[in-house]
């Protein structure tokens, strides 16, 4: 089958100028829409299972296993688990146990002020920073015990909602009525962590008058979970389960499934509307090259080779948008934070994530192609060459 030369896909292009920005912009914002959607699904994801380490062991009251802030269990339990179950992981003799209490709770910037700003705080003790390793401090230093101090993660102030300058090392937040000092800052990417404020434990115990906690969390080294699971399931007077870190924030993923399914729907149905968009432009496009379209038959190009440089037409304008949409993505996106209810993450805008925008605009320009391309070979040559 002969072919019509490349160059000659690429010489119509420029027919029409305005024909061709519209639809450079229409695939543009398809590809931009698919590439932001992208990018929030991977980064919840990547966000929630990057919180989990498969070392560590996450022991919750009986009954709490979605959610470590609906948990209680008591203050003896850290005890107890270093105690009764070796092979959690040591150095220099202190295990890797780490009693915790994760709450939401209101903050203002001032004293006085009447907010509805709501924070994710975490009460820790100095060996959280031995079990969860993702974590780092950046800034400052970690908060001493019984000093009202805190130290905030690098997404604090996008789940909060105030500007970053406001949780500045120095600054000063309220909550219990008192002034809280920042004297840190940590980063921990890729984890609900990173949008986290953390403080002594007892001392957020004492704020939100409470005596229990709400997880404990340790690290295993010659132990397996099974060995962790016994001491849970044998210890019915302490009513605690255990499950694996990476597990329980794996079981998040599925909690979250429905806000992914309403972004994908959401995408999809102005992907829609775009690619009809884009039809519409191309039946536009093709519908006055009836003549020409029979002039090629009549020189001896097949259907098929004509189709074939239709559909290259299409298909250079869809990428064309594509990569224009990649760079701006790349520009716009990159760094982008988002608020959910457990904490904040960052939009993942990786090679998987552009590749997947690439080959919504070649989809995009081979699906949108073919309705007007059969509609525009559909006529006899004879009928074609004397059309208008």
């Amino acid at each position: 089958m002969r072919l019509l030369p490349f160059e000659y896909a690429v010489r119509n292009l420029g027919r029409s100028t305005l024909r061709l920005v519209l639809s450079v912009l229409g695939s543009f914002l398809v590809v931009m829409l698919v590439i932001a959607a992208v990018a929030f699904v991977r980064g919840m994801e990547k966000s929630l299972i990057g919180s989990g380490s498969p070392d560590n062991v996450i022991l919750l009251g009986a009954g709490s296993a979605e959610s470590v802030e609906r948990s209680e269990l008591s203050p003896s339990v850290a005890g107890l688990v270093s105690a009764s179950v070796p092979g959690i992981k040591t150095k220099l003799g202190l295990h890797y146990v780490s009693p915790e209490v994760h709450m939401s709770l209101v903050i203002s910037a001032r004293a006085g002020e009447d907010s509805t700003s709501s924070a994710v705080i975490r009460g820790v003790t100095p060996t959280a920073y031995l079990v969860h390793k993702q974590l780092r401090i950046v800034q400052g230093r970690a908060p001493l015990r019984g000093h009202d101090e805190v130290m905030v993660g690098q997404l604090a102030a996008t789940r909060i909602g105030w500007q970053p300058e406001a949780l500045e090392v120095g600054k000063t937040l309220w909550f219990d009525n008192r002034p809280w000092t920042i004297v840190g800052a940590f980063a921990a990417s890729g984890t609900v962590m990173d949008a986290e404020i953390w403080c002594p434990l007892t001392d957020l115990q004492i704020a939100a008058k409470r005596d229990s906690l709400s997880c404990v969390i340790l690290t295993l080294d010659g132990a397996d979970f099974s060995d962790v699971d016994i001491f849970a399931s044998t210890r019915l007077d302490l009513e605690i389960i255990a499950i694996r870190e990476d597990q329980y924030y794996r079981q998040l993923v599925s909690f979250y499934r429905p806000i992914r399914l309403m972004v994908w729907v959401t995408a999809s149905l102005i992907a829609m509307g775009g690619l009809f968009g884009g039809l519409n432009t191309l039946y536009a496009a093709f519908a006055a090259r009836f003549r020409e379209m029979g002039m090629l038959q009549s020189l001896g190009y097949s259907r098929a080779a004509v189709a074939l440089s239709l559909m290259q037409e299409s298909v250079l304008i869809s990428l064309t948008g594509a990569l224009l949409a990649s760079a701006v993505a790349l520009i716009l996106l990159e760094g982008v934070a988002v608020k959910i209810s457990m904490g904040a993450f960052g939009l993942v805008l990786d090679a998987p994530t552009l590749a997947i925008g690439l080959a919504a605009g070649l989809i995009l320009g081979v699906v949108g192609a073919i309705p007007p391309t059969l509609n525009c070979l559909r006529q006899p040559i004879a009928e074609a060459l004397k059309s208008a």
